[in-house]
């Protein structure tokens, strides 16, 4: 792997931290205290939504490692998603984070295999 392709890769990481920031203050505008994390949420989804899209492309091709080492991984958030559902659940709302846990697995695998056969189509 060249060293641009790693610099794309982290150029692309540092464009996905900054669109999962964007996304956050857009829907801490909008959210109510009482809903379900929905930036860790939406921002979860279009990753693996681009994870998916991206797996039909070659094995090891650097456009593949740009955006699923880069893009996806930028944007997305494990610990985010994982603390959120935790204080949900110590904060008596077991049952959100519940709903969370079922939503960000369901809705995330079903936006990859989206992606996924999106690209297939195309390719």
């Amino acid at each position: 792997m060249s060293p641009l392709v790693v610099l794309v890769a982290l150029v692309a990481g540092a464009l996905g931290a900054l669109a999962r920031y964007a996304v956050t203050l857009l829907v801490a505008r909008r959210a109510r205290p009482q809903q379900l994390p929905q930036a860790v949420f939406i921002v979860n989804v279009t990753g693996c939504f681009i994870a998916g899209a991206v797996l039909p492309l070659a094995g090891g091709s650097d456009l593949r490692f740009v955006l699923l080492s880069g893009l996806a991984a930028g944007l997305t958030t494990f610990s985010t998603w994982t603390v959120e559902t935790v204080q949900l659940a110590l904060g008596g709302r077991g049952r959100a984070a519940l709903a969370s846990v079922l939503l960000n697995l369901v809705v995330g695998a079903a936006a990859a295999v989206l992606g996924m056969t999106l690209v297939s189509l195309l390719l």
